[in-house]
This record gives C-alpha cells, structure tokens and sequence, in this order.
C-alpha cells in the first residue's frame, strides 16, 4: 500500500470526509525518483464545523502522526467544512519548491 493510500485511509477513517484529495507532490522537490516524501492534502469534513484552522491542522497531525515521524517529510493542509468547501473553485496550487 503506498503513503498516499494510508493517509487515505487514515483521513477516511479519522473524518469520514464529503471531499478528500490526497497528492503526492514529491516531484516537485529535489528527491528521489518515486519518492513518497512530500503531500498535499485537501480534505472537507463535518469535523471541522466550529473550529479554527490550527484545531484543524492539530486534529489532521494526530490523524497522521505515525506517517509523519516515518518518511513524510511535507504535509500541505487545506482544511474545509463542506459548506467552504462548496465554494471552491480548484485544489489550492502549491508554490514551487526552492531547494
């Protein structure tokens, strides 16, 4: 099972998510071809109703902390409750890596 699929399952799991996007981003940085190091993830959920963007970035870091102290190196977070989510055009973009 890849790093994406796990943290897939995990948000799922953790969330029950209306909206989850997983993105490996790894070649975007200076690393290995293959590599599952660097991620964004775009994730709308009930759980986020009433709480601010760090209590959401927090509960997002506990959902994933095993990933996080073993190999993921980045983890982009764009955190949405599905009314915010359903006025969203596109996926943020990432800005382009500078190492």
């Amino acid at each position: 099972m890849s790093v994406a699929d796990i943290i897939s399952a995990k948000l799922n799991e953790a969330f029950a998510p209306t909206h989850l996007e997983v993105i490996n981003e790894s070649y975007m940085h200076n690393v290995p071809k293959g590599s599952e190091t660097h991620f964004k993830v775009v994730i709308a959920s009930d759980s986020f109703e009433g709480q601010r963007l760090i209590g959401r970035h927090r509960a997002v870091n506990a959902a994933l902390a095993v990933e996080l102290a073993n190999g993921v190196h980045a983890l982009s977070m764009f955190t949405y409750t599905p009314d915010e989510w359903q006025g969203m055009d596109a996926v943020p973009a990432s800005p382009k890596c500078r190492g």
